[in-house]
């Protein structure tokens, strides 16, 4: 990399804080991260490219960092993967296995890693100002990589089109690689076709449709069958948003529907407003009838990985939001991801919608009885005592599940981080009257850092035969809950107070059931 990028790293290092760095989700060292890209599982590793100043923790610079891991929990990073240049910023996009070497790039016998990513031209450059899709190439497992000569392999003379996903596709129309990229102010995903990821035909287009208020961003494109149905499988098409999700800032929107190779066609119950919510009076309204990813504020940009093991989805999204994302307290890092989610579809009232559920198998800590079995060995009655939780142990986190029959209560809450007095903590909680989920962090701790951090998310969830089922992650610097089963997931950071490390679960209003309560540590 040049001098004049490596001037870019500041000479005196910001103080640390420790406390926030997450046990179990994925952090570069001491720089700045946004949107994981090229995620791909190869020769026994996943591998996690993402954007990454490598020369500060703010935004700029922008080239693939990379890490790597055996089971999406505990990561090694690596040196920088593809480097921006004078001539170029390295921009969001995928990476493919080249098992048949359509490209040239390897052989049969070894395959080439291919990565199809966003060249950000700069100015005074032959595409000055432009976004197109170029490739590099890795023939060692993706810890090298090599330009593609003949860079960029696909412009449309835009400055805003970019974020390539692209998989090898199977139909009536033969096989070949399909890239689903974004002209991301138009509000529209445009789909491409190669038979070699160095020629691209256009297919079709698609948007704006749902939450179109802000760019759209990093889509993605994969079928699943519903309910574990082989013969009846949906395809899912995600697309981010910056700004106008439900939270308020960046968040991911989802459709479902079919792809025969060419275009993609949502089905009807995915489309709140065909024509986007700004052709409707009220959009406030409709914009939580759309599907989301996440009602949380902090997930966006979340992709899927290519090649996964034994058919498997899994996702994983950047826990942060633009609004702030420049300024969270951390030090000397910033940003994290989130917590890796298999996902699946499941007929919810008739129509296909995407369950999430974190990938957390093997990781529990065995040391000592579980907290369920100290608690008692059956159902117990929640009342307006408080039922203690262990509280936070640095160095690891908590994977709290539960199963609650609210009863009478008209309401109950976990609260979490919370200081000696009561005064300072993150509050989950569940109002019965109005079947509504709440995270509430405007107490939660360090919030005065950007005006728009201290906030409430809320999310409609109906009891499941009665019982709220929760599973909750609960990190140094964030809070995700996995509800129902996953149908329900809602992420939100926070950066409490040190030593604020108290954890409880009430009911108000009247008792309430416990009939499951398991609290593991993870690190």
């Amino acid at each position: 990399m040049s001098s004049s990028l490596d001037a870019a790293r500041p000479e005196t290092a910001p103080a640390e804080t420790g406390r926030f760095r997450p046990a179990i989700h994925f952090t570069a060292r001491d720089t700045w991260l946004n949107d994981p890209n090229g995620l791909v599982f190869y020769n026994g590793l996943y591998h996690l490219f993402f954007q990454n100043n490598p020369y500060d923790n703010v935004w700029g610079n922008m080239s693939w960092g990379h890490a790597t891991s055996p089971d999406l929990l505990h990561w090694t990073e690596h040196p920088v993967a593809i480097a921006c240049d004078e001539r170029e910023d390295i921009f969001s996009g995928s990476v493919v296995v080249d098992h048949r070497n359509t490209s040239g790039f390897g052989t049969a016998d070894k395959p080439a890693l291919v990565a199809i990513y966003t060249s950000a031209f700069k100015s005074g450059t032959e595409h000055s100002g432009m976004q197109a899709q170029s490739l590099a190439y890795s023939l060692d497992a993706g810890m090298t990589w090599h330009k593609y000569a003949c860079n960029p392999v696909l412009t449309r003379n835009s400055a805003h089109f970019r974020d390539p996903k692209v998989f090898r596709y199977s139909g009536e129309q033969g096989a070949y690689w399909v890239m689903v990229a974004v002209e991301a102010v138009e509000q529209k995903v445009v789909f491409y076709r190669s038979e070699d990821l160095k020629s691209w035909n256009f297919l079709s287009d698609f948007g704006p449709a749902n939450a179109d208020a802000g760019e759209w961003e990093c889509p993605d494109l994969f079928p699943l069958p519903v309910d574990g149905d082989p013969d009846n499988i949906a395809w899912v098409l995600i697309v981010n948003v910056n700004p106008g999700s439900v939270a308020g800032g960046s968040g991911g929107q989802y459709f479902v529907g079919h792809f025969d190779g060419v275009r993609f066609l949502p089905d009807a119950g995915s489309l709140v407003a065909p024509a986007g919510l700004a052709s409707l009076p009220d959009a406030s309204e409709a914009l939580k009838q759309c599907l989301w990813l996440d009602w949380g504020r902090d997930c966006y940009a979340s992709v899927s990985f290519s090649n996964a093991p034994d058919g498997k989805r899994i996702i994983i999204g950047w826990m942060n939001n633009w609004d702030y994302a420049n300024e969270l307290p951390t030090a000397p890092w910033r940003s994290s991801m989130t917590i890796a989610r298999e996902v699946s579809l499941t007929a919810v009232d008739g129509s296909a919608r995407l369950v999430q559920r974190p990938v957390l198998s093997g990781t529990a800590s065995g040391a000592g009885p579980s907290f369920q079995d100290r608690l008692a060995t059956g159902a117990v009655e929640l009342g307006h005592a408080a039922v203690r939780l262990p509280d936070a142990v640095p160095g690891s986190a908590q994977v709290i599940e539960a199963e609650i029959m609210p009863g009478t209560a008209g309401r109950i809450d976990f609260r979490f981080f919370e200081t000696g007095d009561g005064s300072n903590g993150t509050i989950l909680s569940y109002d019965t009257s109005r079947a509504r989920l709440t995270l509430d962090r405007r107490k939660s701790g360090n919030t005065d850092f950007h005006e728009k951090f201290a906030s409430v998310e809320s999310a409609p969830v109906d009891l499941e035969n009665g019982v709220l089922h929760l599973l909750i992650i609960v990190d140094h610097g964030s809070v995700e809950v996995f509800v129902n089963g996953g149908k329900v997931v809602l992420t939100d950071l926070v950066f409490p107070p040190a030593g604020a490390v108290g954890n409880r679960l009430v009911a108000e209003g009247g008792p309430a059931t416990l009939r499951k309560l398991s609290v593991s540590t993870l690190a």
